[in-house]
């Protein structure tokens, strides 16, 4: 396969294994419930289609791999100024020697045997190798990143190793980029990771790792990364470079997959037709998220009921990507428990105030005595605050644990239940819902 190969049609052909894959795993969880089990015949033509996207990608990887090795190697080989001599082979130029041309992108000068005519009708002009090499790389560049998902700790680490042959943003040729990575879908700042900022170049190594804590098996199947690149402006308009997407569901638990991809352009999230769930969109918008509700950030919390002392032990572990409350975009965050009902002052409790952070380990705990029966009786509620000196404190956001609840914090309740003097770890979604009240 040629090395000039499009990626649009591996983008392509991967849409459509991950909107198969999707379907197989709606329909397979959902027990048949929107159209039935899926024949011999569908599976054969999603394993196919799947089967045909792996090795178009794996080809893809192979080409940039290629293109990127081929251009660091005439890099490595230039020998020429670029200015009294040939930029690639050192050629000198003048009447004894060869003929120099111009570069339009690097605007360095080579001899015409190192120079590339592109003669095409609207814009002739001379490349050297390297820029002509960075263009079949691609236009916008490439990046290279790896990903890994811990199932136990419920933590997806983003190693963002380098981008090659950026599109140059700025007036000297060169750019200032950064990489930000953002969970899809979404619209809450808190899923939100940057790196640093790297100045004047093309070609930046990060090797960086971006970590979001609290990631449930249910979300690595319905969610997306969105990376992009952009470059950072000292006015404050920064410009996007490029960008690309990774359905999670694609990793493999505890496996760390590595990536080298090409830049696209912004990638349009569509909305799904109609109600059938065949054809709906990879990036499509939760239906069932409620609109009254918002993501605020993550919390880890430990429960166990020492049976020995009669107590039960809540334990404020840290919180992760809570949303900004101060202009400076950070938070001073502390968490607020309350065992109710009819527990009285002794019922509430209050972690320290962690300044400047939306990621604050607390790694305190609290105990309330109490009979092991009475637990099935009652609720916890968890609020985290944004602490303000000589104004009231903003509330960030909150979950209740106990029976009435639902999901993970009923099942986390429950467990506590269950398992006696046995310590168990859960995250908790911390939501900014009218519905569920917290007094500060």
């Amino acid at each position: 396969m040629s090395d000039t190969f499009c990626s649009s049609s591996v983008s392509h052909e991967l849409q459509r294994a991950s909107n198969s894959a999707g379907l197989w795993w709606t329909m397979n969880t959902s027990g048949g419930a929107l159209g039935g089990e899926l024949t011999d015949e569908e599976k054969e033509i999603i394993n196919n289609v799947l089967a045909r996207a792996a090795m178009m990608e794996a080809t893809e990887q192979e080409r940039i791999g290629r293109l990127s090795s081929r251009l660091d190697n005439i890099k490595k080989t230039a020998c020429g100024d670029g200015q009294s001599h040939c930029l690639l082979c050192a050629a000198s130029f003048g009447p004894q020697g060869v003929t120099a041309v111009l570069c339009v992108q690097c605007k360095h000068h080579m001899c015409s045997k190192c120079g590339i005519w592109n003669n095409s009708r609207t814009c002739p002009m001379w490349l050297c190798r390297i820029c002509n090499e960075q263009q079949e790389v691609t236009t916008l560049g490439s990046l290279e990143f790896s990903l890994l998902y811990e199932q136990e700790t419920h933590v997806l680490q983003c190693c963002i190793i380098r981008a090659k042959g950026l599109k140059p943003m700025d007036s000297n040729g060169l750019a200032d980029p950064y990489v930000k990575l953002h969970l899809l879908p979404g619209a809450s700042k808190s899923n939100k990771l940057r790196t640093k900022t790297l100045k004047t170049t093309l070609n930046p190594v990060w090797n960086e790792t971006l970590v979001y804590h609290g990631i449930t098996d249910d979300e690595m199947q319905r969610k997306t990364l969105r990376l992009s690149v952009s470059d950072e402006d000292k006015f404050g308009h920064n410009e996007f470079i490029g960008e690309t997407r990774v359905a999670l569901k694609k990793l493999k638990f505890n496996q760390k997959k590595n990536f080298n991809v090409c830049l696209e352009r912004a990638i349009p999230v569509k909305k799904a037709v109609g109600g059938s769930i065949r054809g709906m969109a990879l990036y499509e918008d939760d239906l069932n998220e409620g609109e009254n509700s918002e993501e605020r950030g993550r919390i880890l919390i430990s429960l166990m009921y020492n049976s020995q002392q009669s107590r039960l032990i809540v334990g404020v572990v840290r919180c992760a990507h809570l949303a900004a409350m101060d202009s400076n975009g950070y938070s001073d965050p502390f968490v607020k428990i309350c065992l109710k009902p009819d527990m009285g002052k002794k019922a509430k409790n209050k972690t320290q105030i962690k300044k400047k952070t939306l990621n604050p380990e607390f790694n305190e705990e609290f105990g309330y005595e109490i009979k092991h029966a009475e637990l099935a009786k009652k609720t916890l509620d968890v609020s985290v605050w944004d602490y303000d000196m000589g104004k009231s404190n903003d509330f960030i956001g909150g979950c209740q644990l106990g029976i009435q609840a639902k999901g993970e914090c009923l099942k986390h309740w429950y467990e506590c239940l269950k398992n006696k003097d046995k310590k168990i770890e859960r995250w908790h979604v911390l939501l900014n819902d009218n519905a569920v009240q917290f007094e500060d």
